[in-house]
């Protein structure tokens, strides 16, 4: 199994950000964090590095089903959706999702192969309409 559900845009960071916010939007997603990598590193540790963003997005009903199985999902929650520029290659964009089969791996849980199988269809859908519109 993959870690990541993934696809690659030509397309600069901040359009590929603000279409990736609208693919979640448009699969029962809002983003409730967002931590910017490369701002982080450079004020606490003056590293530089890529555009480098770590969107946390969540869709209430299933990460209330999952929770309802198993009070500790909570750890894996939200659903991490990266989106980063790669340095080797200018105006190519990462966006990578979690792969939601790794809660029921993890956990051994059973009771989640349902909810973990309708966020993967719901993130797939995202991340394929992003390749669909770059």
């Amino acid at each position: 199994m993959n870690l990541a559900l993934s696809t690659t845009l030509q397309t600069s960071f901040a359009d590929a950000v603000e279409k990736t916010r609208k693919a979640l939007q448009e699969q029962g997603f809002g983003v409730l964090t967002e931590i910017d990598m490369r701002a982080t590193l450079k004020a606490k540790l003056d590293v530089d590095m890529e555009d480098y963003l770590i969107l946390g997005a969540c869709n209430p009903p299933l990460a209330h089903r999952a929770v309802t199985i198993d009070r500790q999902i909570g750890l894996l929650l939200p659903c991490n959706v990266i989106v980063r520029s790669d340095p080797a290659a200018g105006g190519t964009v990462t966006v990578e999702a979690m792969n939601p089969e790794l809660m029921v791996q993890v956990t051994g849980e059973p009771a989640l192969e349902a909810v973990a199988e309708e966020a993967g269809t719901r993130l797939r859908a995202a991340i394929a309409s992003l390749g669909d519109a770059s």
